[in-house]
């Protein structure tokens, strides 16, 4: 289904047979690879014909996840030919945490992008944010010169400075980035020399250089343009609301927010109740809902979209409060799960089911054990966002990992019960 919820491959799957893929209308490719784990996903792409054409016709989210999912190499070729588009969210997710800006990443993906071909390079160079790449130069560089003051050999002999048009004069002030910011560089005064001399002018002061904070809101700008909010306004997800008197709606009023994407999340085997449900409700509007739900949860947990184990968490968090939710309202009937999902906001669910785990930390930041295993369990439930302690699973693992289902909130109560007494 296209971009959509993953679903598990059946027998006479075109994809286990490659020629028959490729066979398929451009539109049935799409669909069909929207379906697959990204390591199925990315060998029929870049096996494809059309595969500059697939990826390109991806939505900026649904590429971005599939990057993080795959080995180096190929998401190095895949962002190769990404569209502008694309490029500039996947800038936008990588080059901050939260509110800080990070140069090195900046680097790092400058380093990507001036590895492609030079018609790559110059159809992306238009999109670039000219008031990141200022503060970025403005961090890496120190120039002096400019247009009018042409430099003499004596200026351009001068210890640690260089110069790509004999009139601005430019020393590294990072050794270890300056091959690829001389790279840049040079490419962005060959092929466009005004925004070239527009760069220089403002690091050398002639034009203030853009603060921090302005990049910042210019980047949320654009991404509240796909589907993720504020961050103050994501906030509001972990609204707790009480289960007690919880009715579900029955009409709710979709607005556009973005587009769906496939989600960074595992296929839908149908092995949890929200899972059977979400596979009888799909729709372009339900998977539209659930991305800006998950976008909404990356937002508010401030997820660094560079650590896929975070991203992993945040998603798991986001399946696991809606199964909760479903499984405490409809005590395993299907029918009325596909009702209210049709009737409700995710939102609303995600909150009941965050609602009914903060329960558990409410009564575990009342005790206290010194023992290994319960003070691990304790301290997993006393966090802000409540974990449960995979001790308690049949593999006892010690770690932590996300509540899935209404069974792992029942085990919690009657574990804490006999605590207390």
């Amino acid at each position: 289904m296209e971009h959509g919820i993953s679903t598990v491959k059946t027998g006479n799957d075109p994809g286990d047979h490659p020629n028959r893929f490729h066979l398929l209308p451009f539109e049935d490719k799409r669909s069909y690879l929207g379906s697959l784990p990204a390591g199925d996903k990315v060998e029929l792409l870049l096996e494809d014909p059309e595969a500059t054409r697939l990826l390109r016709a991806m939505p900026p989210q649904e590429l971005y996840w599939l990057l993080k999912e795959i080995d180096a190499a190929d998401a190095l070729e895949l962002l190769g030919v990404a569209n502008p588009r694309q490029c500039i969210f996947i800038l936008d997710m990588e080059l901050w945490k939260g509110w800080n800006f990070e140069e090195d990443k900046a680097v790092e993906y400058l380093g990507y992008l001036i590895q492609g071909s030079d018609e790559h390079f110059l159809e992306l160079l238009p999109h670039l944010d000219f008031n990141l790449l200022s503060l970025l130069l403005g961090r890496e560089l120190i120039v002096t010169g400019g247009v009018g003051d042409l430099n003499n050999d004596e200026e351009r002999q001068t210890d640690g400075d260089h110069t790509f048009d004999d009139m601005f004069l430019i020393k590294f002030k990072n050794p270890k980035h300056a091959p690829v910011i001389g790279a840049f560089l040079e490419l962005v005064c060959r092929f466009d020399n005004p925004l070239y001399v527009a760069l220089m002018e403002s690091v050398s002061g002639e034009i203030d250089i853009e603060s921090e904070e302005e990049c910042y809101h210019l980047k949320s700008g654009r991404l509240a343009e796909l589907g993720f909010p504020p961050h103050d306004e994501a906030l509001e997800l972990y609204s707790r609301i009480n289960p007690e008197s919880f009715v579900p709606g029955q009409t709710k009023l979709l607005i556009q927010a973005g587009e769906a994407g496939t989600l960074p999340g595992p296929l839908l085997t149908g092995t949890t109740f929200l899972e059977r449900v979400m596979l009888l409700t799909d729709s372009e509007l339900f998977r539209m809902e659930l991305s800006y739900l998950v976008n909404t949860a990356l937002v508010a947990d401030q997820a660094h979209l560079a650590d896929t184990d975070q991203i992993k968490s945040v998603v798991a968090r986001v399946y696991g409060y809606l199964n909760i939710a479903l499984e405490q309202l409809c005590r395993g009937d299907e029918a009325k799960g596909v009702e209210i999902l049709t009737g409700e906001h995710l939102k609303r669910l995600f909150q009941l089911g965050f609602s009914i785990v903060l329960g558990l930390k409410f009564k575990a930041d009342r005790l206290s054990d010194t023992s290994y295993a319960t003070g691990k369990v304790l301290l997993g439930l006393k966090s802000a966002r409540p974990r449960y302690y995979r001790g308690l699973d049949p593999d006892g693992i010690d770690d932590y990992r996300e509540f899935r289902e209404l069974q792992d909130v029942r085990n919690m109560a009657d574990f804490l019960a006999e605590l207390k007494a």
